[in-house]
């Protein structure tokens, strides 16, 4: 099969013939990529640099502290930041919400104390050595990876090495060994934040167990309701059990004692040498749960870590497409961002909390956020095993339209809020909750099941857009269409007459929306301009629209993408605000989010749909190069923004990219699917500066592979009808 292609690129689609093997026979699966260890692969050295992140289940690590990337606190031996974080609540208290209605919080909002992880104190080592202390010493050397950390240290001639890693059953374990025998001491205190106001925490030693016991409790000030006022109420940890224990016996050297506040502090010594000294941390509501995963974590150890190294490899071999080009940095970056997703998924299974689901940023709320799940529901489609990676994150926040926690504005618009947990949400209401209704459609797509579109659209998108539709970046014309279809799959033919009368679709009102729109406030070649004149990307994100006007695109690429005067073209695109509005606005959070991931995401997939793929596929490398790929560390990052003079800004370990693995897929790749259809489409937009891109697609069961050349598309393995997706100036097909 042949299809020529009428835009700038000339490509050939082939589809190669490949006999499969049945699904469930033994033997290699065709077109399976081989093994490759991303662990390794993504190692980098991160001393002085980003503080340490890792993540289990319902514990994370952060090692040191960096203040929106300034170094604050280096890392040093030990356990200095272990936390658990099950969504009980959003920061350190656990106050009831005072209001009444729909928008009563709930239980466990707090708008202050969300990053309470920095007071944390657990295990912080120091080095006795001839009598001399060395105290909480930094390492030379601090190489993160998606399943440990690795320290080295040189103290007075002594090479200490550690690794860190948080193990399946969420307890952490941080593994010493010295060149030549030394003493570790480790001291720290039960929790206690900087909003607290009094500590109940109790403390024990069990010599059976050689552990720490640890009571947390205590009382925090906390404001769960937007524009309430602060109270005390229990901290986020009250009535739990931290365990601290260690692989060599410490009955003789710890010493605790109670401050004035309450808080319990402690400090113990023991040996290491070459054959190692292992410290562990687990917390759960139950003691001998907390006790018995310090425990194992110690007794098992090295199987413990090969199992989280198994786990986080086969995750990134064989849940996510695999992808290759001739720029080795591109591929770090793609497995990177894959790796951030993945380590964020929690499954919590209380309360509001039952599905499993990615997350956005541990230095910052944890939790999904309803706008960053727009593109984060996405993502999951593209993942094999979609019933554990991708249905969770559009059904979890069916929890709030189900049990009535929303906005209703009088013209009938019901909004949810931002973030949400087991008990609690946080009142802070948007509309991109429309969005998701494309996301959850697009999971459809890739799997067939009308079961899960049923649970979306009952009790959830249907009660939540009863009344009225919202409309972001125009896509209420997509998101009628879309629930329409929902509504008819399901068998809710009442539904299908609703939809088709809530939201005018006729081709003539759908174009008079966009010209009214197009160069408004008298912005010329730009969509949907406002009033004051802050000019930021959004009017792309219209671009992403089936029904936006095409004759609009290429003027306002070339007038506000490309230019370098007054539009989006800074050090690299897109700059959050064009060039002529910084000029007028100039605040500090202005300066602060100079350039943002979700901005260039919705802006780049824009360009892409409206078929610019030249242009598109250059700025989207030009920006992933940029902001995903540190130059003088030579390794991935993920900001959650820059400044506008290239300053790192805001979270070290950001899932608000997540966008960027659908540039990847979508826009360079092309890549459409859809299993009812029976259909892999494919519109390519391999860059200029490449001469190939591979991507290996785990499809149905299967793996297809696409390979992109200059001379051509090849297709081979696909169980799907493979077809040219229709370019937007159109195409001819032999």
């Amino acid at each position: 099969m042949m299809f020529r292609f009428t835009g700038s690129l000339s490509v050939l689609l082939l589809v190669l013939p490949w006999s499969l093997s049945p699904t469930g026979k033994a033997g290699p699966v065709p077109g399976k990529p081989a093994f490759t260890d991303y662990c390794e692969r993504l190692e980098q050295e991160i001393q002085g640099r980003k503080h340490g992140f890792l993540a289990g289940n319902l514990s994370y690590y952060v090692g040191g502290f960096h203040a929106s990337w300034s170094l604050v606190e280096d890392e040093t031996i030990g356990l200095t930041h272990p936390f658990h974080h099950d969504l009980r609540s959003r920061g350190v208290g656990l106050l009831e919400s005072e209001l009444t209605g729909t928008e009563h919080t709930g239980k466990g909002n707090d708008y202050l104390g969300w990053e309470f992880y920095k007071d944390t104190r657990v295990l912080y080592g120091s080095i006795i050595l001839d009598g001399k202390v060395y105290r909480h010493p930094r390492p030379r050397s601090m190489r993160w990876r998606p399943d440990k950390i690795i320290c080295d240290y040189e103290v007075a001639g002594v090479t200490i090495r550690e690794e860190k890693f948080i193990s399946a059953n969420d307890a952490a374990a941080c593994i010493v060994t010295a060149s030549r025998p030394i003493t570790l001491r480790f001291d720290g205190h039960s929790f206690y934040h900087r909003n607290s106001v009094s500590s109940s925490a109790a403390i024990r030693f069990d010599k059976e167990s050689n552990a720490l016991l640890i009571t947390e409790g205590g009382t925090a000030r906390s404001r769960p309701d937007p524009g309430g006022p602060e109270r005390v109420g229990p901290c986020v940890y009250s009535g739990m059990s931290t365990v601290l224990s260690s692989s060599r016996d410490f009955s003789r050297s710890f010493q605790t004692r109670q401050d004035e506040r309450g808080v319990q502090h402690y400090v113990f010594s023991v040996p290491c040498d070459s054959e190692g000294t292992i410290v562990s941390w687990a917390m759960h509501d139950e003691q001998k749960a907390a006790l018995s995963s310090a425990r194992e974590i110690i007794r098992n150890h090295r199987q413990c870590l090969a199992r989280k190294t198994a786990t986080m490899n086969r995750m990134l071999n064989e849940e996510v497409p695999w992808f290759r080009c001739p720029d080795e940095k591109f591929v770090d970056i793609y497995y990177y961002l894959w790796a951030l997703y993945l380590m964020y998924y929690i499954e919590v299974g209380m309360g509001w909390e039952q599905e499993h689901h990615t997350q956005t940023a541990v230095n910052n709320f944890l939790g999904m956020h309803r706008y960053d799940a727009a593109f984060q529901i996405k993502v999951g489609a593209w993942t094999a095993d979609k019933r554990r990676y991708a249905y969770g994150n559009v059904l979890t926040w069916k929890h709030l339209s189900k049990n009535d926690r929303y906005r209703e504005l009088p013209n009938g618009l019901r909004l949810l809020s931002d973030n949400m947990g087991t008990s609690w949400h946080s009142g802070a209401y948007g509309a991109e909750t429309s969005e998701h209704v494309l996301g959850a459609w697009q999971i459809y797509q890739h799997t067939g099941d009308v079961a899960f579109l049923k649970e979306c659209y009952e009790d959830h998108f249907a009660k939540l857009f009863w009344k009225r539709l919202p409309n972001v970046a125009m896509n209420e014309f997509e998101v009628a269409d879309t629930l329409e279809k929902m509504a008819r799959l399901t068998g809710h033919e009442e539904g299908v007459a609703h939809w088709q009368k809530i939201t005018r679709r006729d081709p003539r009102h759908i174009r008079q929306m966009f010209e009214q729109r197009w160069e408004m406030h008298g912005i010329p070649n730009y969509f949907a301009g406002p009033k004051d004149g802050m000019v930021m990307t959004n009017g792309f994100w219209a671009m992403r629209s089936p029904h936006f006007p095409r004759e609009y695109a290429r003027p306002m690429m070339e007038a506000w993408a490309l230019d370098r005067e007054k539009g989006f073209s800074g050090d690299f695109f897109p700059l959050a605000m064009s060039r002529h509005a910084m000029k007028i606005f100039n605040t500090k959070v202005d300066h602060s989010f100079g350039y943002t991931p979700d901005t260039a995401y919705f802006t780049l997939d824009g360009l892409f749909r409206q078929g610019l793929a030249e242009e598109a596929a250059r700025l989207t490398l030009n920006h992933i190069e940029n902001y995903n790929y540190h130059d003088g560390w030579g390794i991935p990052v993920a900001p959650e923004a820059y400044r506008r003079d290239l300053e790192l800004f805001g979270d070290q370990y950001s899932n608000f990219n997540a966008g960027k693995i659908l540039l990847y897929l979508e826009g360079l790749a092309g890549l459409r699917y859809s299993i009812p259809e029976n259909e892999l489409a494919i519109r390519p937009a391999l860059p200029g500066e490449w001469d190939w891109m591979e991507v290996r697609l785990p499809v149905a069961g299967d793996w297809t592979v696409i390979r992109y050349s200059r001379h051509g598309v090849q297709v081979r393995g696909c169980p799907l009808r493979v077809a040219q997706e229709p370019t937007p100036s159109g195409t001819t097909t032999e």
